[in-house]
Parts: C-alpha cells; sequence; structure tokens
C-alpha cells in the first residue's frame, strides 16, 4: 500500500530544540485548501492507501484538517493526524475535540511528546488526549522522542504511571537537532532497513524519506520533484523504482555500509537515520553507489 507523510502546513505554535522538521528560520508555509483537497483525490487515485498530516501543528487548521480527514475517509484512505496536544488543556475540550475528529473519520491520533515538547505543552494535555481517545474509540498513540539520556527517565515513567500506549522514537539529528551532540548508540548489528514513506511539502515538493529526507542538501538524493511538474503516479513510480531506494528497504543502511568498507565497530556507534545522512549526503560516496550498483545488489550474506 502507499502511503505519504502530508506537510500541510509548517507552522507550529511552539519551538522545540529538538525538531526535524525546520531549521532555525521562521518557516510558516501552508498548502493552498482547495488544492490540497484536489491532490488527495489525485492520491487515491494513485493507489495511497495511508496519509499521515504532520510536518508544523495541523491543529492550528482545525476545521481545514477536519475537512481533509472527512475527504479521505470518503475515498477510502487511513488517515492519521501527528500533534503536540496543545488543545487538550481540559478534559472536556479534549473530549469535543476528539470526538469531532472520530466523527468525520480519522484513523489514529498520534500524540508528540518529549522533555522538549513538554517545555511548552503540559504533560497533562498528553495524558487528556490519550484519554479521550480511549473514551470516544478512537486509537492513539504516544511517540516519545528521546535521545535515551537519563534525563528523559521521567518523562517516561508518567507514560507508564498512567498506562499509556508509547513508543519511543530516537531523536533524528537534522532541522534544529542537528547542533545536538549525538552519542553512540553501540547497539548490535542490525540491518537497519527503512520503509520511506514519502514526505510532501506545503510547497508540492517530495521527498522519497518523510524523516530527515529534504535536509539531505549536499545531494538531494532524497528529492522526487514538485507536483506542479509531475503527477503523483510519477513521483510515486519514482521511488518505486530508484535501486538505491529499494536497497534502503530491502538491504538495509548497515549492509549498505559494510559494502563501502565501513567498519563495523563504527557502524554500530551510529542511529539508522544517522548512518543514512553520513552514507547519501556524500556526493562522492553518493556517486560511488550509483556506479557500483551491480556489485551491491550482490552484497549479501
Amino acid at each position: 500500500m502507499r502511503k505519504l507523510a502530508f506537510g500541510y502546513s509548517t507552522r507550529c505554535n511552539i519551538k522545540c530544540e529538538h525538531c526535524v522538521a525546520v531549521q532555525d528560520i521562521p518557516d510558516t508555509r501552508k498548502m493552498d485548501h482547495t488544492r490540497a483537497r484536489k491532490i488527495i483525490v489525485e492520491m487515491a487515485q494513485a493507489g495511497v492507501g495511508g496519509i499521515s498530516f504532520s510536518a508544523g501543528e495541523p491543529f492550528l487548521y482545525f476545521n481545514e484538517m477536519v475537512d481533509l480527514v472527512k475527504l479521505c475517509s470518503q475515498m477510502g484512505i487511513y488517515t492519521r493526524i501527528v500533534t503536540n496536544s496543545f488543545w487538550a488543556r481540559t478534559p472536556e475540550s479534549s473530549d469535543n475535540f476528539i470526538l469531532k475528529l472520530k466523527e468525520n473519520g480519522l484513523c489514529q491520533l498520534r500524540l508528540s511528546y518529549s522533555r522538549w515538547h513538554q517545555k511548552n505543552v503540559n504533560r497533562n494535555n498528553v495524558l487528556n488526549a490519550a484519554r479521550s481517545c480511549r473514551k470516544i474509540g478512537l486509537n492513539y498513540f504516544i511517540s516519545f522522542v528521546t535521545d535515551f539520556f537519563m534525563e528523559d527517565d521521567p518523562y517516561e515513567q508518567f507514560l507508564r504511571d498512567n498506562d499509556l500506549i508509547f513508543f519511543p522514537e530516537p531523536v533524528i539529528y537534522s532541522g534544529r537537532a542537528a547542533s545536538f551532540k549525538p552519542r553512540n548508540i553501540l547497539t548490535d548489528y542490525q540491518a537497519n532497513c527503512c520503509e520511506m514513506n514519502p514526505y510532501l511539502t506545503p510547497d508540492l515538493d517530495m521527498y522519497a524519506c518523510c524523516d530527515a529526507g529534504s535536509h539531505f542538501s549536499k545531494t538531494s538524493f532524497f528529492y522526487l520533484g514538485n507536483l506542479n511538474n509531475n503527477t503523483m503516479e510519477q513521483l510515486f513510480t519514482k521511488t518505486e523504482t530508484d535501486r538505491l531506494y529499494g536497497f534502503i528497504r530491502t538491504m538495509g543502511i548497515t549492509n549498505i555500509a559494510s559494502f563501502l568498507g565501513m567498519k563495523a565497530r563504527r557502524i554500530i556507534t551510529h542511529s539508522k537515520c544517522g548512518l543514512c545522512q553520513k552514507l547519501f549526503n556524500s556526493p562522492e560516496t553518493l556517486a560511488r553507489l550509483r556506479a557500483e550498483v551491480s556489485q551491491l545488489e550482490a552484497w549479501s550474506r
């Protein structure tokens, strides 16, 4: 099933230090609502079965989001919205908010949570939002963004104490988080395959990676094109037929790094996204991979 991260707007009401979506320069781009509706219809025709509304804070445009979710529901597209929960200040307001989303066909709510988010949004907002989802019957999960330092222990314990559904998500060291000093991961030698769902920006640029692909400034490796010049089908076909993209999904970043000669003891010090950026944001390395793609294909256990 084709899936896509839909960046309706880059506007956000908070400014988290770890945000991967933006650089330090203020960025408040927004997609035209009528165009967004037409794009969703085109997505349905291209076989897109899942859309995640993300980028900035989608619920700064609540009524427009509700309208797009309703259209997706009518087109048979699964929808998720990523939010910082600023709107869930009380249980009552949270219930009303979630009820309207549920009635218009939203499938899942993803609640962003971290020690950086919660400098700006009270953690009880996240609790209110999750409880409303349970009460009204809307699927949810909490994306607990962490760099795995001890400072995050109380934040994780809060989620456990309140029996909330959460999944730890590693910080991606791009955007504002590029200024962070990454810690050595030192995990086991795993393949690090990546599903690589595409990302559509408010300017209608499309990238093959929904996380940090727009930050590959030296190579633009994940850039697919713009919807003003391409159809949705053409851009999806591009991401599905590029051989290196395919190897990221099936072979995994670790094996590609090993093929290039990176020592195993160095590979395990990188996160998946960090290792990906090291390989594919280098013009020299990318040129070698393009030239030796047939040999890479034969690189297997």
